[in-house]
């Protein structure tokens, strides 16, 4: 039975209930306590969490100096060398053979395929180098030879960290007829098939070396009418004078591609691997009449291929330019001047002195550019030789050219080696005062070479 007051109060539509208003606030003090409650839990744990059982993710980092500070490490490099998708690709042919005497078919699709498949390596592929070089498996008979070498390919290894490229160092056969300066056409077949990321294969041989560190390959030069082989040489000494020294086949950069893979199979039929091997070695020496030595060698035989079918002249660049390479007897006398030019320009140029980090020594090389432009190139030129190449001192053996002098050849080296080893301490803040003396450095005082007698 309804009590008559809540029966005068329920007859009213717009009256509230207390008991309604009642349980309400009940409820919501329920929640308030809960919601508090489990607020308080969640902090408690998380402070213990932190507490007890911190262990950074070291990859999850992002260390911050200041408000527009980077993070210390890269969350998304820019290729990713730890993805290689199950896709089916070239490597599980079965029949692929790394060997130069098995020809490879539909490289350039074959490549192109892989990098679809591989998409971090795509940006930046038309410019990626491998650097290659190499010498013989064993020690060296010249006591000090193993020296020059491992200093020679620290050279290498400078120049290729300075500018971003990847180095192979290679002292085996790949073929085991193959040998001499004939080790190199294997070397540079298999580096095609194992680097198909790279656009281009250098080689360069072990007794060259960069003596200007700062300069780039000018790669759109070649792209410009789709060369696919630079060496450094002249047309006229192909064609006019049939010289076996018309280039050097000692340093030369391939594209890596089908028409690469194809010449080398041709190129490579004039070695050794080949049953006419002698006869190549006679056929060359009766073109080319200053060729001194009988037997079928690398550069007489790159030669004879361009003499014989100048349509390759449309894919083959001879690069005379600059100092692709340069013959080192008439480019060591010049480093003194060369030095003494170099000085001048940075006493001049309050940006070429500024100190910096290695990693961009390339902006300061553009910086360099203007100054340079009355330089000249090749011989006679004050401008830094990009490579000198050490052609007849045989370092490993010791039986050099018997037309070099005493320890000409010894003494070319270390200051040649030291004198692109300059451009290399100046950014770690020495230098060799004295290019025949590789043990001594002085420290480079600040806004230098401005400072001091130098």
């Amino acid at each position: 039975m309804v009590a008559p007051e809540l029966s005068k109060l329920n007859s009213s539509p717009m009256a509230k209930s207390p008991i309604r208003n009642k349980a309400s606030s009940c409820f919501s003090d329920v929640f308030l306590y809960l919601g508090g409650a489990l607020l308080a839990f969640l902090l408690i744990w998380s402070l213990w969490s932190y507490a007890g059982n911190f262990e950074p993710n070291v990859t999850d980092l992002n260390i911050k100096v200041g408000s527009n500070s980077r993070s210390c490490v890269q969350e998304n490099p820019a290729v990713n060398l730890r993805y290689d998708p199950p896709d089916r690709t070239f490597y599980d042919d079965p029949e692929l053979r790394y060997s130069i005497d098995q020809p490879v078919k539909d490289w350039d699709e074959k490549r192109k395929e892989w990098l679809k498949l591989h998409p971090s390596f795509a940006p930046g592929a038309r410019d990626r180098v491998v650097m290659l070089t190499g010498s013989q498996s064993g020690p060296c008979k010249n006591p000090i030879g193993d020296h020059f070498l491992l200093r020679f390919f620290k050279n290498k290894v400078d120049y290729c960290r300075i500018h971003g490229y990847d180095i192979f160092y290679n002292n085996v056969l790949l073929h085991p007829k193959m040998n001499s300066f004939w080790a190199k056409l294997p070397t540079v077949r298999a580096a095609m098939l194992a680097h198909p990321e790279a656009e281009w294969i250098w080689w360069v041989d072990s007794d060259a070396m960069f003596t200007d560190m700062e300069y780039k390959l000018p790669l759109r030069r070649y792209d410009y009418k789709n060369h696919n082989l630079v060496v450094h040489g002249w047309a006229k000494l192909i064609y006019e004078a049939k010289s076996w020294t018309a280039l050097n086949a000692g340093v030369f950069l391939i594209r890596n591609c089908q028409w690469s893979m194809d010449f080398i199979d041709t190129w490579a039929k004039m070695g050794p691997m080949s049953p006419e091997f002698q006869k190549w070695g006679q056929i060359q020496r009766s073109l080319f009449k200053d060729k001194l030595f009988p037997a079928s060698d690398d550069q007489s035989a790159l030669i004879y291929l361009l003499y014989k079918d100048k349509r390759l002249m449309d894919k083959i660049y001879l690069e005379g330019e600059y100092y692709f390479e340069g013959y080192w007897l008439e480019i060591v006398p010049t480093y003194d001047n060369i030095t003494e030019m170099y000085t001048a320009i940075e006493r001049g140029d309050g940006k070429l002195r500024r100190r910096h980090a290695e990693k961009v020594s390339e902006q300061y090389g553009a910086f360099r550019e203007p100054h340079l432009k009355g330089a000249g190139n090749g011989k006679g030129s004050w401008r830094r030789p990009f490579i000198t190449h050490f052609t007849g001192c045989q370092p490993c053996s010791g039986d050099h050219n018997k037309m070099y002098e005493g320890d000409s050849c010894w003494k070319g080296m270390v200051r040649a080696l030291n004198f692109a080893d300059n451009q290399v301490l100046r950014k770690y803040g020495f230098v060799h005062p004295d290019l025949l003396d590789s043990k001594t450095v002085v420290e480079t005082p600040f806004d230098y070479p401005d400072e001091g007698p130098w």
